[in-house]
């Protein structure tokens, strides 16, 4: 008896239906996955009977709660180019699905964080369930909000992608549809129905329209004006002293946002930042070679590899940051992991091709 397939494919009508397949494993996003996904998508947007491609989940936990860590860590280790492997092919799937043809409608509901972000957010249509829990936690392993974040966080309402890539902040669906993340809520009990209707050649507007509803939580505006005070400083320094001299109602939660942007990797923090300055301006594939030329810098280091230790692997939460400070992370060292890679740029010249 074999396992099941980690990623499923079905022509439903006039639609191109993917499920992620990993319930168990939160439906975590693999090599495989993407090798599988990126040429399904190339043939289905070249097939006349597909009108638009819907992604789904398997389980009620999670959509998809990132790129399988653990299996990147052990490359890593080992010194095995497959981990930079899977974010080259990775980024070129994200980057295929910003610029799909046709509509993409991505049923997000449960956790979306990290790599399940990648094959979401970029869709045309983002469907946000009741369970919605959306973040970018990448600063509390080491790493960086990758997967296209260089792009979309800065381009979020006032500071709040800045907010989100540095505490690694969760939304749910309220929050999720109020910065624009997601573009409908839907009940999480309604996403059959609505599957099933997205499988009819009905106008695709109009359908999700009519499952659509005001989202349950507390939207991000709220906070925006606090945030956007905050969060514009030019340093990682610069936004914790602001947080640090806040007073009256919101002091309270400013001082926890400080309090969890110091548990972040120092030189994650200070990566997330710039990639939020040079984001803003860049256009998204200049943002996906800048993700690929950090990355491939990150895998070389310390900290990621510390991270997944005493968050997955480990579980003591206590990372040994190197270095330990954010004083200790000068601009030059930054720079150093935003530098051109030569010949081993990214290659996004044919994305319809794999």
């Amino acid at each position: 008896m074999t396992d099941e397939p980690e990623i499923l494919f079905e022509k439903r009508g006039c639609a191109g239906l993917v499920t992620l397949n990993r319930p168990k494993a939160l439906n975590a996003l693999t090599l495989n996955m993407v090798r599988a996904l990126h040429p399904q998508l190339i043939e289905w947007a070249n097939d006349r009977d597909i009108e638009r491609v819907v992604v789904r989940a398997a389980g009620e936990k999670a959509f998809c709660a990132g790129g399988d860590i653990r299996q990147l860590y052990d490359w890593g280790r080992a010194g095995d180019p497959m981990a930079l492997t899977f974010y080259a092919e990775e980024y070129r799937l994200n980057t295929y699905i910003k610029r799909y043809p046709k509509p993409y409608v991505a049923l997000i509901d449960g956790i979306d964080m990290g790599g399940g972000v990648g094959i979401s957010v970029h869709g045309s249509h983002r469907v946000a369930g009741g369970r919605t829990m959306f973040a970018m936690p990448e600063t509390g392993i080491g790493l960086f909000p990758d997967v296209g974040g260089t792009y979309f966080l800065p381009r979020l309402p006032g500071k709040v992608g800045t907010w989100l890539a540095l505490t690694g902040a969760r939304l749910g669906q309220a929050e999720v549809v109020g910065t624009g993340v997601a573009t409908h809520a839907v009940a999480s009990e309604m996403f059959e129905a609505l599957t099933e209707s997205l499988c009819d050649p009905n106008n695709l507007d109009e359908t999700l329209e009519s499952f659509s509803q005001p989202p349950s939580g507390t939207a991000v505006p709220e906070l925006q004006p606090l945030i956007d005070r905050c969060f514009s400083g030019e340093t990682v320094e610069e936004i914790l002293s602001r947080l640090d001299s806040e007073t009256g109602a919101q002091a309270e939660w400013a001082a926890k946002a400080a309090a969890t942007i110091r548990t972040k990797s120092p030189t994650s923090l200070k990566i997330a930042l710039r990639q939020m300055q040079v984001g803003a301006t860049a256009d998204f594939e200049d943002c996906m070679r800048t993700e690929f030329r950090v990355v491939s810098r990150v895998l070389k280091g310390h900290d990621f590899f510390e991270g997944v230790r005493a968050v997955i692997i480990d579980k003591d939460n206590a990372p040994n940051w190197r270095p330990g400070s954010l004083s200790d992370v000068s601009d030059a060292d930054v720079d150093a992991v935003f530098a051109p890679l030569g010949a081993g740029e990214l290659d996004l010249a044919r994305l319809d091709r794999v």
